[in-house]
C-alpha cells in the first residue's frame, strides 16, 4: 500500500508539470499516441487476445474487451479528433472590479488527477488518457483484470508518448489489478481529486458508497425506445434495431422497448425477421407475449418484474405494451437509468413533450439511443456517460474536465 501512496504522490506531482506545459505541447503527445496505436497495432491485438483468451466466448462483455484493426484506427482517430478541439483550460468565464479597485477574474482550470475505475474496455484507457493530457490532467488508472494485458501495453504507447516530449510518465499511472488496492485509491483524498466509475452497477454502487473522493458517475444506460401511435413503423422498426443489435454490450443500446397497444400487432410483425436474424432473446409482457407466441417467435419468455429496468448488454431486450402515452411516460420514469431515452411518433408536440418531460441525460425524437456518445456529439473521445446531474451529465469528455480558480490583483487593498 506505501508503494501505491508513493506513487499517488509523484502523480499529483506531475500533474502540476503538465498542467503547466503548452497546448502544443499537450497535442504533440496525442498525435504520437496516434502514431503509436497504428504502428504496434499488431502487438496490442497480440496483447488483446492474451485477455480474451481467458474470457468464455458468450460472455457478454467479450465485444466490450475485443478489439480488431478497425477499432484501433477508430482509437486512433479519436485520439488525433481530440488535438482538434479546444483546451478547456485558461478560459475567462468572468471579470469585475470591486468599489476598491480589486480586480478580480474567474478562470477554467484543470481538475488535477482524475481517477478512473473501469471494467473490460481497454479503449478507455486511452480515451482518459487523452483526454487528461490535452486538459492538462494527471490520471489513475484502475482497469479490471480481464484487460490486464491490453491495458499494460496501451499505457505503455502513453507513456512513450510522454517520454517524448519530455513529460513525466508519472502523468499516466495504471494501477494493479489487486481488488484490496480500490479501497486504497477510493480514500486517497491527498491525491486524487475526483474519481469516476465506469463499469457495472455493482462497481458503480461501491465507489458511491466507499470513496471519500469526490465521485462522477457515469452510470448504467437503462434505455427505452417508445413506439408511439402515429409512429412511422418502417422507422420505427430500422431504429428499433439499430438500438438494440449494432452493439448490444455498450451503455446506449436499447434495453426495453415500449409499445402503443394500436400498434403492437403490427410492429412486433415486422420487428419479427430481423431480431430472429440476431438472436435477440425478447423478455414479453402478457400482451406482446401473446403476439409473439403467436408469431412463432423463437427466443421468447415471459417477462418478469425484474425484466424491466434491467441493462441486457447483450442480444435481449424487453418489451411492454402501453395503453396510451401517459402510461409510456410512467413506465420510463419509473425504470429509466436517466441515460438514454426515445420515441418515435409522427405527432409534433407529442414529441416535444417527450422531449421535455422525460429526465434523462439525452432524449431523442425519431432517433436511436445509440448517437449518445462523446464522438458522435463531436465532443472528440469520452470518459463515459455522466447520469447524474451536479458538473457534467450527457457525454463527459474534455470540456468538463476543468474547474473554476478566483485570480485577485489588488495594489495593497486590505479589508
Amino acid at each position: 500500500m506505501s508503494t501505491i501512496i508513493a506513487q499517488f504522490q509523484r502523480t499529483r506531482s506531475a500533474a502540476a508539470s503538465l498542467a503547466m506545459a503548452s497546448g502544443e505541447t499537450r497535442n504533440a503527445i496525442l498525435r504520437h499516441m496516434a502514431l503509436l496505436i497504428q504502428e504496434k497495432s499488431v502487438n496490442i491485438l497480440q496483447e488483446n487476445q492474451k485477455d480474451l483468451d481467458q474470457m468464455s466466448v458468450d460472455h457478454p462483455m467479450r465485444d466490450r474487451l475485443k478489439l480488431t484493426p478497425e477499432r484501433l484506427v477508430d482509437l486512433a482517430e479519436s485520439v488525433i479528433s481530440v488535438t482538434q478541439l479546444a483546451d478547456p483550460a485558461g478560459h475567462v468565464l468572468s471579470q469585475k472590479t470591486l468599489p476598491n479597485g480589486l480586480e478580480l477574474t474567474k478562470i477554467t482550470v484543470p481538475l488535477g488527477v482524475v481517477g478512473v475505475i473501469f471494467e473490460s474496455r481497454p479503449n478507455v484507457t486511452i480515451d482518459v488518457a487523452a483526454l487528461c493530457i490535452r486538459s492538462g490532467n494527471a490520471a489513475v488508472l484502475r482497469g479490471g483484470s480481464d484487460a490486464f494485458h491490453t491495458n499494460t501495453i496501451l499505457v505503455d504507447i502513453v507513456h512513450q508518448a510522454l517520454t517524448q516530449q519530455g513529460i513525466s510518465t508519472d502523468v499516466v499511472y495504471l494501477m494493479p489489478t489487486d481488488r484490496e488496492l480500490v479501497s486504497t485509491l477510493l480514500t486517497a483524498v491527498k491525491y486524487i481529486d475526483v474519481l469516476i466509475p465506469r463499469g457495472s452497477e455493482a462497481l458503480i454502487q461501491r465507489v458511491r458508497k466507499e470513496s471519500l473522493v469526490p465521485t462522477i458517475e457515469t452510470g448504467a444506460g437503462v434505455c427505452h425506445t417508445y413506439v408511439a401511435e402515429s409512429a412511422d413503423l418502417k422507422m420505427a422498426v430500422e431504429v428499433v434495431v439499430n438500438a438494440k443489435v449494432s452493439r448490444p454490450s455498450v451503455c446506449n443500446s436499447l434495453d426495453t422497448i415500449v409499445l402503443h397497444r394500436s400498434i403492437a400487432s403490427e410492429f412486433l410483425a415486422q420487428v419479427r425477421e430481423p431480431f430472429t436474424a440476431h438472436a435477440v432473446k425478447v423478455y414479453a409482457d402478457e400482451s406482446s407475449y401473446t403476439i409473439l407466441e403467436s408469431l412463432g417467435y423463437p427466443l421468447l419468455e415471459k417477462a418478469i418484474e425484474a425484466d424491466f429496468g434491467r441493462e441486457f448488454l447483450d442480444f435481449a431486450c424487453s418489451i411492454k405494451v402501453v395503453d396510451d402515452f401517459s402510461e409510456a411516460l410512467a413506465h420510463i420514469a419509473t425504470y429509466s437509468s436517466r441515460h438514454s431515452e426515445a420515441i418515435i411518433t409522427s405527432d409534433e408536440s407529442e414529441a416535444n413533450y417527450f422531449l421535455s418531460a422525460v429526465d434523462a441525460a439525452a432524449v431523442y425524437w425519431n432517433a436511436s439511443t445509440r448517437f449518445t456518445d462523446g464522438g458522435q456529439f463531436g465532443l472528440g473521445a469520452e470518459i463515459g456517460i455522466s447520469t447524474q446531474k451536479l458538473h457534467a451529465r450527457g457525454p463527459f469528455a474534455l470540456e468538463k474536465l476543468v474547474t473554476e480558480k478566483w485570480i485577485g490583483k489588488g495594489q495593497g487593498q486590505i479589508r
